[in-house]
């Protein structure tokens, strides 16, 4: 009969469970499953490392592109009532795209949350212009292009990270 193992985080549970890449012991709290098996918590941080490979100058240039164009596409998608729920996801489709090329496909963990704050603050000037106008039609149109295109942008960039 095999002695059970303890686990290397948890000395009081037993286990008869090691990580697949550094053969340590690990119960069913310090398990991750992955798709060629389970492997410690450690493991998976060190291989997702790797995978960040963003630069500091890519949050700042992240966050003013996407100002910039959820501005230059405030500036036209709420003027078109209605379509803007048709332009909006256009407009933070292109976005995020040219988020992309400008950090040169760089990724890291909160990249994608400074790019959809970006695409927000671009968007509130025509909100809160109609605020301070009181056109409710106008607080519609601006409130609904500002939530698709911070959305849209938010998780087509979501994929640029790898989750801990």
């Amino acid at each position: 009969m095999t002695d059970m193992l303890h686990c290397a985080n948890h000395p009081d549970a037993e286990t008869m469970l090691r990580c697949n890449r550094c053969e340590k012991p690990i119960c069913g709290k310090c398990a991750v499953l992955t798709d060629t098996g389970y492997r410690c918590k450690e493991c998976i941080r060190g291989q997702q490392k790797s995978f960040e490979t963003a630069e500091m100058i890519d949050y700042p240039i992240a966050f003013f592109v996407a100002i910039a164009l959820s501005f230059i596409g405030g500036l036209i998608g709420p003027r078109l009532s209605f379509f803007v729920i048709l332009l909006a996801p256009i407009a933070g489709t292109i976005t995020a795209e040219a988020v992309r090329v400008a950090v040169r496909r760089r990724r890291a963990q909160y990249l994608f949350l400074t790019a959809a704050a970006g695409a927000l603050v671009g968007s509130l000037p025509g909100l809160l212009g109609q605020i301070l106008a009181f056109n409710l039609l106008g607080i519609l149109w601006y409130g609904i292009y500002s939530s698709i295109v911070t959305s849209t942008v938010y998780y087509r960039l979501r994929g640029m990270v790898f989750k801990r």
